[in-house]
C-alpha cells in the first residue's frame, strides 16, 4: 500500500522512466521466493520422488520387472550365466538373477527412511542454481552429497537381505558349481557390493523420474510451493 501511495504521489513530479527506476529500488516482498522457499520446494520434489517412485521398488518385482532399474549380472558373472545355461542349468541361472533383484527390493523397503532423512538434512546454499539446472539437477545434487554415507548404511541392509531372501545360498551354489567345471577361471565376486551400488543407482533413477515430471508437467506440481518454485524455472 505504501508503495502504491508513493508511486501516485511521485507521478506529478517524475517521468515514467524515472518512476520505474524508483519502483525498482523499493522493497519487493510479495511473491518473492527466498532461498529457504526454493530449498523447501526442491526437497518436496525429492520427497515426492521417494514417496511415489521409490516405493514402487519395494514391491515384489519392483526391480526385477522394471527394465529401467532391473539389476543384471556383473560382467564377470555373464560367463557364469552362459556356461550354466549351456550345461542345462538355466533355471539355476534364472534364480540367481532373480534373487539379486529380490534382495534390492527388500533392502529398499528397509532403507527408504535413510533417503528421507538425507533429504531433510540437505542445505541448498546454491538452491537457485539447482532449480535453474538440468532436469535432474536436484537428484544429482542429492546423489553427489549423500552417496558415501548412504552406501555405508545401505550395504549391511543388502547383506541382511541376501540372507533373508536366500540369495546368499543360491549364489554360493551357483559359484560352487561353476568353479567345479574343469579349466574355467574361478570367480568369487562381491555380490553385496555390486547389488548395493546397483540398488542405489535404481533409487536415484526413480527419484529423477519424479523430478523430471515436476519440472516438465505443470499438473505434477501438487502443492502451491511446488507451483511457485518451479514457475521460476519455467521462465528461464
Amino acid at each position: 500500500m505504501k508503495k502504491t501511495i508513493l508511486l501516485l504521489c511521485a507521478f506529478t513530479f517524475f517521468s515514467c522512466a524515472e518512476m520505474q527506476q524508483i519502483a525498482a529500488q523499493l522493497p519487493q516482498t510479495n511473491g518473492i521466493l527466498g532461498n529457504a522457499d526454493i530449498a523447501n520446494g526442491l526437497k518436496e520434489a525429492l520427497n515426492n520422488g521417494i514417496d511415489k517412485q521409490v516405493s514402487k521398488l519395494t514391491k515384489t518385482d519392483g526391480f526385477f520387472k522394471n527394465e529401467a532399474v532391473k539389476i543384471l549380472l556383473p560382467d564377470e558373472l555373464k560367463m557364469v550365466d552362459s556356461r550354466l545355461r549351456a550345461l542345462g542349468l538355466s533355471s539355476l541361472a534364472d534364480e540367481g538373477l532373480k534373487v539379486l533383484n529380490r534382495a534390492a527390493e527388500d533392502a529398499v523397503k528397509e532403507a527408504t527412511p535413510i533417503f528421507v532423512d538425507a533429504v531433510k538434512q540437505m542445505t541448498f546454499n546454491d538452491a537457485k542454481n539447482i532449480l535453474m539446472g538440468n532436469q535432474t539437477a536436484a537428484t544429482s545434487y542429492l546423489q553427489n552429497s549423500t552417496s558415501t554415507a548412504l552406501y555405508a548404511k545401505f550395504n549391511p541392509v543388502i547383506k541382511n537381505s541376501f540372507a533373508k531372501v536366500g540369495a546368499d545360498k543360491v549364489w554360493e551354489n551357483i559359484i560352487t558349481r561353476y568353479n567345479s567345471i574343469p579349466l574355467v577361471k574361478k570367480v568369487n565376486p562381491d555380490l553385496t557390493d555390486y547389488t548395493t551400488k546397483e540398488a542405489m543407482e535404481g533409487v536415484f533413477k526413480m527419484i529423477a523420474v519424479e523430478e523430471k515430471e515436476i519440472r516438465t508437467n505443470l499438473s505434477a506440481r501438487s502443492s502451491d510451493l511446488l507451483k511457485r518454485v518451479f514457475a521460476m524455472q519455467d521462465k528461464k
